[in-house]
């Protein structure tokens, strides 16, 4: 059984003032991964040796592998269904932590140069304990400077790809970041269309709207009521972008207050902009008088932020940003 990097003694810490070849993720006010518990941050994929990966970071490192104080970090390899049946890559990669104090990187790999072997199975290989939180916290060390790290990854292969670049902004929020938007639907027996959209709204600086099929879609079709949470205007989030978002939806009981709710954290971006339940209440508790949710023919649905949660999270993207973070 093949183990993780964590799991082996011989890994090399070295020093460097050389730049990964082929990828760098800057993150900006890390404190609100931590703060907003986001268990993991994907990067976007790069292309090195002719297949496609991404980084992952744990800020509070990664909970099923029982990590605790440290930041983990790994290498995944993504984009695999072309590969066909029994494929296997083996990989000699390095993983990067720029010391910004003194413009050099820390760079943690495999001591022997053992080639680690991706397959179907085993897509993501790294370092549990990449660096330990006290470690990398203390701005005397330049890792986390001004609230801002950079990360990289160099995966070796014979020719030497352009490097691609990620800049992760997290805005914090305060109390004053509270937001429920409340959507009263009237006549709703009548509704005869397969969506309703609410109205725009803003939280978090973005446009939303919710999503209803009152007679379910997809797997809820005809026996659920379907809701999202969508992205209301895509034009202010470009390609190559996406943000997280923390919400709660609910369909209010107007008699007892017990409000059927949902509740959920997930990225959106341009090729997935909304996020909800095709199965959210079933048609015939929905219809029931005494559970409250349809009252002299209105449905109240509501979307809530809550404080110190999403949407705040964006991720812009630059191309060729070495020269600006190094």
């Amino acid at each position: 059984m093949e183990n993780d990097f964590a799991d082996q003694v011989a890994i090399s810490r070295s020093i460097s003032n050389v730049p990964p070849a082929h990828f760098l993720l800057k993150i900006e006010t890390f404190s609100s991964l931590v703060e907003n518990n986001v268990e993991n941050c994907e990067s976007l994929e790069f292309d090195a040796g002719g297949y496609k990966w991404k980084l992952v970071v744990y800020p509070n490192g990664n909970k099923n592998k029982n990590v605790k104080d440290h930041i983990s970090l790994y290498l995944a390899m993504v984009d695999t269904s072309s590969l066909g049946l029994g494929w296997e890559v083996y990989v000699i990669f390095r993983l990067f932590v720029l010391d910004q104090n003194k413009d050099e990187f820390l760079i943690l790999q495999d001591a022997m140069g053992k080639e680690r072997r991706f397959h179907v199975l085993k897509l993501e290989w790294g370092f549990d304990q990449f660096i330990p939180l006290e470690e990398f916290n203390d701005a005397s060390n330049g890792y986390l400077v001004g609230d801002t790290c950079v990360f990289g990854a160099e995966v070796l292969v014979k020719e030497r790809n352009k490097c691609k670049g990620e800049c992760l902004f997290l805005a914090k929020l305060t109390s004053a970041s509270n937001y429920k938007h409340v959507w009263k639907i009237e006549n709703f027996s009548k509704l005869e269309a397969k969506l309703y959209e609410s109205e725009v709204f803003v939280a978090g600086n973005q446009k939303w709207k919710i999503k209803l099929y009152p007679k379910g879609q997809g797997v809820g079709r005809g026996s659920h009521i379907s809701v999202y949470l969508a992205l209301a205007d895509l034009s202010t989030i470009t390609r190559d972008s996406k943000i997280y978002v923390h919400f709660t939806l609910r369909i209010r009981d107007q008699v007892l207050s017990k409000h059927n709710e949902k509740k959920a954290s997930t990225w959106l971006s341009t090729s997935s902009e909304d996020w909800g339940w095709s199965t959210f209440v079933e048609l015939s508790y929905f219809n029931k008088a005494e559970n409250g949710f349809l009252m002299n023919d209105v449905c109240i649905v509501e979307a809530e932020q809550e404080h110190g949660s999403g949407p705040q999270l964006k991720i812009r993207i630059g191309q060729d940003f070495l020269n600006s973070v190094t």
